[in-house]
């Protein structure tokens, strides 16, 4: 598909760093990664990602997930990731494009074209690979296009943007993007106590507030959570807790003891366990191992 080489430019302009690079374009965001990494644990929100140029692996639990530029990922619901780029060096970087779903804006589209989500409520994983359309490629690029001519982007992006969500409707998404629109699926249930959980995550789980904000029973909340984000909500709650104490070790040079406190731990013990068996280290090896990877303070300044 030629027109993947005019996306990938596009890409390669505007993300000039690796890692994420954020745009003046709402809810659009570009990736960019110069070589293969290692996996990597992370939150993400419910979005779209479009490759330009090389693969990447996600897992969700012992699920598998490869996409490239034959085909795109639509992310459901906020659930931890492990991914990689398995196909990225400096002469032919990893190139992407996400764009972050709008629920209200899938809704009143759907109704607008009369659409309604078809088959089964029942939410399923919170990742769908679909295959990628030129259509689709198209709007893409004259969505990243904007960026060449701010002054369009309050006007155009948002009809691009619908464009964009128009021609995911198409494929066979249908289904799945109607669980992110609309209030009653239980998909948004589950979404509801996803952001519960978030906001909460450093207090004693409650699995009776948390199934009261989802309006389940303990057990259907228990049975959509985990066919979403495959963990039960104690333990994506565990997630967050990790993820965060990572970044805090990373960020504000805690050692363990004050990291598993600021998150919610009462035993230290207990945190060391449970960080070692997501990371594979221990937390005091890790934050070491983090802090040196990082560039000296006067390079990162220039």
């Amino acid at each position: 598909m030629s027109s993947l080489v005019d996306l990938a430019d596009l890409i390669r302009r505007h993300a000039t760093a690796d890692g994420p690079n954020e745009t003046a374009i709402p809810r659009i965001g570009l990736f960019r990664a110069s070589r293969a990494d290692e996996p990597v644990c992370m939150i993400y929100e419910p979005s779209v990602c479009i490759v330009a140029q090389g693969r990447k692996r996600s897992m969700v639990a012992d699920r598998e997930f490869r996409y490239d530029q034959s085909n795109y990922l639509v992310i459901k619901a906020d659930v931890p990731i492990i991914s990689h780029h398995v196909d990225a060096t400096p002469g032919r970087p990893f190139l992407c494009m996400r764009m972050k779903l709008d629920s209200a804006a899938i809704a009143a589209l759907m109704l607008e074209r009369g659409m309604k989500p078809t088959g089964s409520d029942e939410p399923g994983s919170a990742l769908v690979i679909s295959s990628v359309t030129r259509d689709l490629i198209d709007a893409s690029i004259r969505m990243l296009r904007l960026l060449e001519t701010p002054g369009d982007i309050p006007t155009l992006a948002p009809l691009i943007e619908r464009e964009i969500l128009y021609r995911l409707l198409q494929g066979d998404q249908t289904s799945k993007l109607g669980q992110i629109a609309f209030a009653g699926s239980k998909l948004r249930q589950v979404t509801r106590a996803i952001a519960w959980i978030r906001q909460n995550f450093r207090e004693p789980f409650s699995v009776e507030a948390t199934a009261a904000q989802a309006n389940m029973s303990a057990s259907q909340l228990h049975l959509h959570f985990k066919a979403v984000t495959t963990l039960s909500p104690l333990q994506y709650q565990k997630q967050l807790r990790l993820q965060e104490a990572r970044r805090l070790m990373l960020t504000q040079n805690l050692d363990a003891a004050a990291t598993a406190y600021a998150v919610g731990y009462e035993s230290p013990s207990q945190f060391s366990r449970e960080y070692r068996r997501l990371f594979g280290v221990p937390p005091a090896a890790d934050g070491r191992r983090l802090r040196s990877s990082l560039p000296p303070l006067e390079d990162a300044e220039t």
